[in-house]
């Protein structure tokens, strides 16, 4: 059972923005969540925002609520974006790429800081996502003030290829398309394909997280559900390896891969207290 959604009674009002950002590639959509500064109060510093990397099925909308939450517990400006062939982002063609992992952080990551002015952030990536945000970490320290993964798998193992396929089994039952297509529209074929495809693919096998984010210069967070049917927990703990300053790892017992809806209140406490000294 999920827990309920948290409501603090003294959280901030959230704004929230819809931007475009133009890439040679194609068109970005992203949306940002922004707390409201209380009249009569002095605003404080701003703080580095955080950057939130969906996972493989995902897109900014999948995230629900989680976005406004994260930014009226943490009082940071949360920002999500679609990657390039997901949700209300362009288009693309043909299969991923077998180093796309490094290379949103290597291409897309910078075009993400200049256009929506994060000159510090805080790349947080769920599933595919925090080995996206953990490349962001390794190769642009001076941009990330600290690093958050979630779910994220560190390698591809048989465990990790065992959910895939259970998964593509389930997506060829009636109606399962359809719902994943209120978010990806007609691109929803080639989000699933590029997925399936390329995390079974004999070229993808020998990828590793730590091939591109060889340490993490940062403070870390890892979290994880005991029960992820994507990943082991050899998949955080080897993340939580990378780590070279404070880093914290969050098992979550009784949770599998969607902690942030599973056990929404355990997280957003768990990212507050690990966020609440940095800058």
């Amino acid at each position: 059972m999920h827990s309920p959604s948290p409501h603090p009674a003294d959280a901030p009002a959230i704004s929230s923005q819809e931007h475009g950002i133009d890439l040679p590639q194609g068109r970005l959509y992203a949306r940002s969540w922004q707390p409201e500064a209380v009249p009569g109060q002095t605003s404080p510093q701003p703080r580095a925002a955080i950057l939130l990397f969906h996972d493989s099925l995902g897109s900014v909308d999948l995230w629900r609520d989680f976005p406004a939450q994260l930014a009226a517990t943490t009082g940071r400006r949360v920002v999500a974006y679609d990657r390039l062939g997901f949700g209300r982002s362009a288009a693309r063609t043909g299969s991923l790429g077998v180093d796309f992992i490094a290379e949103e952080a290597r291409s897309i990551f910078p075009a993400l800081r200049q256009a929506l002015g994060l000159e510090h952030c805080i790349p947080y990536g769920y599933s595919v996502g925090g080995g996206m945000a953990a490349a962001c970490a390794a190769l642009h320290p001076q941009g990330c003030t600290a690093l958050i993964t979630q779910s994220a798998q560190a390698f591809v193992d048989e465990g990790v290829r065992q959910g895939i396929r259970a998964a593509e089994t389930a997506f060829a039952q009636p109606g399962q398309r359809e719902r994943l297509s209120k978010y990806h529209g007609d691109k929803t074929e080639w989000v699933l394909r590029a997925w399936i495809d390329t995390w079974l693919s004999s070229d993808f096998a020998p990828w590793r997280i730590d091939t591109t984010a060889t340490a993490i210069p940062c403070p870390l967070l890892v979290i994880h559900g005991e029960q992820d049917e994507y990943g082991s927990l050899a998949h955080p703990q080897t993340i939580a390896s990378l780590g070279r300053e404070t880093t914290e790892l969050l098992l979550l017992p009784d949770c599998y891969h969607v902690p942030h809806r599973e056990h929404p209140q355990r997280v957003l406490a768990a990212v507050q207290r690990f966020l609440a000294p940095l800058a």
